[in-house]
C-alpha cells in the first residue's frame, strides 16, 4: 500500500471523523474517495495508515480491522451532477465532488468564481447565473471538458480575452452572457469555433465582434435590448437557426452617403499590409512589430473579398436577416425583419460598382 499511496494523496479530510465521515483525495487518477457510516476507531487508525502510507513511512504498526466487503446499496455512485439554488447549501466546508459534470449554483450572491470549481476537470456545464460575480479568472480556461457556459444575470463588465485563447476554443459549444454589463467583447470571442449557441442579451454593447462571422458552427444568435447601431460585415456569412435582435436601437441606413477614409495613393503600409493578406503570406510577432500583426488581425473585408486596413469606404445597408437565419424574431414592434449592416469598399471602383447595383435595385 505504501508504493501506491506515497506522494499520491493530495488532501485528507477528516473534520467528520468522529461522525465516521472521511475523504481521501488522491492526484492519480483523479477522484475523491469517501468513507461514511464506518467504525469510529477502525476509521482513525486507517486514516493514520494512509497517512503514514502517504509519507513514506511503514504503516504495519499501526492495528486495521479486517475489512468487510460493502454491500452494493450502500456504495454511493460517483455523484455527476449538483444543483445549489440557496446561499444556505452552498458547501462552505465541503469540497466539491471531483466526479462532477454538470454544476450548477445559482442565486448564492457569489461575489467571484470559487476556485474549488476550478479542479472539476470533468465539468461539462457549468452555470453561475443569478449571482454577483463582476469578473472571470483566467483559469476557467483550464476546464479542458467545458461545453456550455452560463453565466446569465450577473455583473459582468469584461469578457477576459485570455479565456478566448485557453482551451475553451475547443470544447465550448454554449456561452450565455445575457443580462450583464457589457459595452464590449473582445474580437477574439470569434476563435471559440465549436460555438452553438451565443446568448447577449440585456447587455450594454455598442457593437458585435467584427469577425463574428468566422463562428461557422453557430445557430442561435440573440442579442436583445442591447446598444447596436448596426451589424458588423462578417455578419452576413453567418448560417442560423434562430435569430433575435429585437430592442436595439438601429441606425437608418443610407448606402448615398458614405464615410470615405480612402488615401489615393494608397501609403506603402497599406499596400503591403494588403499584400501580405492576398496572398497570405505569413507573419508573426518575430517578423513584424506586435501592433502590426494586431492590425492585420482585424483587416476589414471589401465586398470583392479584398483587405483593407486604414484605407476604405464605409457605408451602411440594409439587409434582410432571413438571409443569414431560418427564423428572426421581429427586430421592432412594426414586425420588421431587416436590420443595417456596416459594408467595406477598398476603392472607388468597387463603390462604384456597389452603388450602380444599388440604385438598379432601388428603381425597380
Amino acid at each position: 500500500m505504501t508504493d501506491k499511496l506515497q506522494e499520491n494523496i493530495e488532501n485528507l479530510f477528516s473534520k467528520f471523523i468522529s461522525e465516521g465521515k472521511a475523504t481521501i483525495r488522491l492526484r492519480e487518477p483523479a477522484l475523491d474517495i469517501c468513507l461514511s457510516k464506518a467504525d469510529v476507531s477502525n476509521l482513525k487508525n486507517f486514516i493514520s495508515a494512509v497517512s503514514l502510507a502517504h509519507k513514506g513511512t511503514d504503516a504495519s504498526p499501526v492495528p486495521l480491522s479486517r475489512l468487510t466487503p460493502a454491500k452494493t446499496s450502500e456504495i454511493e455512485k460517483p455523484r455527476a451532477k449538483m444543483i445549489i439554488t440557496c446561499k444556505k447549501d452552498y458547501p462552505l466546508t465541503k469540497s466539491f465532488p471531483y466526479s462532477l459534470e454538470h454544476l450548477q449554483v445559482s442565486f448564492c450572491k457569489l461575489a467571484r468564481v470559487d476556485m474549488r470549481m476550478l479542479c472539476l476537470k470533468r465539468l461539462q456545464k457549468l452555470d453561475l447565473s443569478s449571482n454577483h460575480i463582476k469578473k472571470l479568472p483566467k483559469t476557467i480556461g483550464d476546464l479542458v471538458c467545458l461545453q456550455e457556459l452560463i453565466l446569465h444575470n450577473n455583473f459582468l463588465e469584461t469578457f477576459e480575452v485570455e479565456l478566448c485563447n485557453s482551451t475553451l476554443r475547443n470544447s465550448l459549444k454554449s456561452l450565455d452572457l445575457s443580462e450583464n454589463k457589457l459595452k464590449a467583447l473582445p474580437f477574439q470571442l470569434c476563435n471559440f469555433r465549436e460555438l452553438v449557441s451565443l446568448k447577449l442579451d440585456g447587455n450594454e454593447l455598442v457593437q458585435l465582434p467584427f469577425a463574428i462571422g468566422k463562428l461557422s458552427k453557430l445557430r442561435f444568435l440573440s442579442a436583445t435590448k442591447n446598444k447596436l447601431p448596426y451589424l458588423p460585415n462578417s455578419f452576413k456569412t453567418l448560417v442560423l437557426e434562430n435569430l433575435d435582435l429585437f430592442g436595439n436601437p438601429f441606425a437608418k441606413a443610407n448606402p448615398m452617403v458614405p464615410d470615405i477614409q480612402l488615401k489615393i495613393p494608397l501609403t506603402l503600409l497599406e499596400t503591403a499590409s494588403r499584400a501580405t493578406l492576398t496572398y497570405r503570406i505569413s507573419y508573426g510577432p518575430q517578423v513584424i512589430p506586435k501592433h502590426l500583426c494586431q492590425d492585420l488581425s482585424v483587416a476589414k473585408t471589401c465586398d470583392c473579398g479584398g483587405p483593407c486596413l486604414s484605407s476604405f469606404i464605409q457605408t451602411i445597408v440594409v439587409m434582410n436577416l432571413h438571409q443569414v437565419s431560418q427564423t428572426v424574431v421581429l427586430v421592432d414592434s412594426m414586425g420588421g425583419t431587416e436590420a443595417p449592416i456596416i459594408c467595406y469598399f477598398c476603392s472607388l471602383t468597387c463603390y462604384s460598382m456597389f452603388l450602380d447595383k444599388y440604385l438598379q435595385s432601388t428603381r425597380v
